[in-house]
Parts: structure tokens; sequence; C-alpha cells
């Protein structure tokens, strides 16, 4: 346990709860702007299924994902894997403010346009295309997660544990508070975002040094 109280350890610490701060937070809004095309009455279970879905798929991930990455070359792969979480995260940020409040208003119930109207805006779609939506983007969010949480925390098991139980409650429990959260404060998602970019260029490196000598034929 006294490792856990460790610089490195605390440092890890710290980069896996951004991380989870920040990437729940995304999720969400990302479910929310997927279930605002959807009648009133279909929104809220389409956000509770994808709530759900995130958090058994950070499970499943979890489990496999730490494993994976002591396979030679699989660390560098995960490195150049969330360079691309990066740019999406990057790209998210800078969508419209108009298209999040569309999200926001679905994630909470609430008009807060005050049009008259709750994601009144957003595309009309149907239960099936909405419900598709969440589900891929429930895949590539919770491996995105689970990947920058084992990055991170890769020499200190004990964070690593204490960040995927972390992501899979805020997931479960706050996720909305989170979403809205990041809306009021843009710079958290920035810090996270480069936080993960950090993560990401150190799993490159260190995933070099474990294929370079392979490669080198050494």
């Amino acid at each position: 346990m006294s490792e856990f109280f460790t610089t490195e350890a605390l440092s890890a610490l710290l980069q896996v709860i951004m991380i989870d701060l920040v990437l729940a937070g995304d999720n969400a809004i990302v479910i929310g702007l997927a279930a605002a095309g959807l009648p009133k009455e279909q929104r809220a279970k389409a956000i509770l299924i994808g709530i759900i879905a995130a958090t058994v798929l950070r499970i499943g991930f979890a489990a496999a994902t730490t494993q994976l990455l002591q396979i030679v070359g699989l660390l560098l792969a995960g490195g150049i894997l969330l360079l691309w979480v990066c740019w999406k995260m990057w790209r998210e940020l800078r969508t419209s403010h108009a298209e999040e409040i569309q999200g926001e208003e679905a994630l909470e119930g609430r008009d807060l346009d005050q049009d008259g109207k709750i994601a009144g805006a957003a595309p009309r779609k149907t239960f099936a295309q909405a419900a598709w939506q969440i589900v891929i983007a429930d895949v590539s969010m919770s491996l995105d997660n689970v990947l920058a949480v084992a990055g991170a925390a890769r020499e200190h098991p004990n964070v690593l544990i204490f960040g995927l139980i972390l992501s899979i409650a805020l997931m479960g429990v706050a996720a909305t508070f989170i979403a809205r959260l990041l809306q009021k404060h843009r710079w958290i998602a920035y810090v996270g975002l480069a936080i993960i970019l950090y993560v990401a260029v150190e799993m490159i490196y260190r995933g070099a040094l474990e294929v370079w000598p392979l490669v080198n034929g050494g």
C-alpha cells in the first residue's frame, strides 16, 4: 500500500483522475448528441442504455487491455491509437456551441437555450439509428479510456485498479454532472487533452524501446 504514496504513483494517480474526468464527460456528451434527435419518450431510454453499455464495455476492455499491453508491440500500437484519440478530442472540443447545447439538453432533459423545446434543433432519427451511434461511440471511447488509464498507470498496479474503478463509477453515476462541468469550465477538458497526449507520446516512446531490439535483430 505504501507504493501508492510515492511521488511517481501520486503523479500517475493525478493523471488517471484527470483522464477519467475528461473522458467520462466527453462520452456523456457524445451519448447526449446521439440521443438528441429522438422523441422525448425515447431519449431517456437511449441515454440509459448508452451509459450502461459504456460501463460494461469499460469492465470488459479493462480485463483484456492490461494483459494485452504486456505483449511486445502493443504498447506502441496503443500509444498511436491514443494519438488518434487526442485528434478526435481536439475536434470535439471545437464542436459548435449550438450542437453541444442540444446534447446537454438531451442529457439533462431541460430547455437550456430557451427555445421552447428540449434538443429541438437536433436532426431527427430513429431509435435504432441513435442506439447504433451510441454503441459505436461507447466501444471507441471505452477502449480509449482504458488504454489511457493503463498507459498512465502501467508501472503502478494499485493506481491502475483505482483508475479503472473510478472510470466505471464516473460513467455510471456522475457522467451527466461531469459533462455539464466540462461545458462550463472548458480549460479542464484542454488540460485532460494535454495529459492524454503526454501519455500517448510516452507509450509510443516506451513501445518503440521494446520493439527496437526485435527490429534491429537483437
